[in-house]
């Protein structure tokens, strides 16, 4: 590595080609960072021989519980080998959900998680995490240097290019912040439904009356939601839709967990399309974050010597 390199973007397996384009972004080199797992699931990092003073890892965190061993060992390498700034790119943040304990003895994931990752690094950037309870990034994350960025102008701007006179539906009150934002930036009518969550795969949805009086009866309807994981909210959506007569379905997300099965679910169900943005590599992948990351991070390193 150069001695004049201030900076170096370290990219992981599964999200090598959104490190690159990052790095590139930000005219800085990226280099990879190698995970071999042995048999009984134990993972060997290893990352370059030299670093910089200022590193960027970029990985997003779903699938987390190998993905935060092997941060908390890249990390910690990386700061004895030389690094003094280490900055985590998460586009997906995981274990966000579980902000509270809702029976005794369970565990607030948010809280514990959040402290670890607060102790690896002095910059967390991350999309749309999935926050309930708390307002702001750093409730869940106690370091000074968290910031929250939104895909949802991104989303917008896809919506007015790919559909005409959409209209935009939230699966629930939660995804009215986002709904509400879409909607306003390019002028389109929007809604929100009832949920009440049975099971990890049971809802019940009951759809709203819209705004200006009309039937949901050929209306081309766009759901609008921060993550796809199992598909069902939005699937039961789709079925509610499909027998008020609309013309077409179709969803856009920024994060696109999809368990196994979900995607055919969600097609099966009515729904034309998916697209996501490309926080989590899937094949729904459309819109890309790189400039709203680039952004971000480039307010907390040195490109130039």
């Amino acid at each position: 590595m150069p001695a004049t390199t201030k900076a170096l973007v370290l990219t992981f397996p599964g999200y090598r080609i959104q490190g690159e384009a990052l790095a590139a972004a930000l005219s800085v080199p990226s280099a990879q960072v190698h995970i071999h797992r042995f048999p009984d699931g134990e993972s060997k990092v290893t990352l370059p021989p030299e670093l910089p003073k200022q590193v960027v890892f970029c990985r997003s965190l779903d699938h987390p519980n190998d993905k935060l061993v092997e941060l908390l060992l890249a990390a910690r390498a990386a700061r004895d080998t030389g690094a003094e700034s280490l900055v985590l790119v998460a586009p997906y943040l995981c274990y966000m959900r579980q902000d509270i304990a809702f029976s005794p003895g369970e565990v607030v994931s948010q809280k514990w998680i959040g402290e670890f990752l607060a102790g690896l690094f002095d910059v967390l950037i991350t999309v749309d995490p999935h926050l309930h309870r708390v307002t702001h990034l750093r409730q869940a994350i106690p370091m000074a240097q968290a910031e929250t960025l939104s895909a949802q102008s991104l989303l917008a701007d896809y919506c007015l290019r790919e559909y005409q006179n959409p209209l935009l539906l939230g699966p629930d009150e939660e995804s009215r912040q986002w709904v509400a934002v879409m909607a306003q930036q390019h002028g389109f009518e929007y809604a929100v439904a009832r949920k009440r969550r049975l099971s990890d795969t049971e809802v019940v949805i009951e759809l709203p009356q819209l705004p200006s009086g009309e039937r949901y009866q050929g209306r081309h309807v766009v759901l609008v939601d921060d993550v796809i994981s199992s598909g069902h909210t939005l699937a039961e959506i789709a079925r509610l839709l499909q027998a008020e007569g609309v013309g077409s379905i179709d969803s856009v997300v920024t994060h696109a967990l999809f368990a196994p099965g979900a995607d055919n679910l969600l097609y099966q169900s009515g729904i034309r399309s998916v697209v996501s943005t490309d926080s989590i590599t899937h094949t729904s992948n459309r819109i890309a974050l790189t400039a709203l990351l680039a952004d971000a991070t480039r307010k907390y390193i040195a490109v130039k010597t």
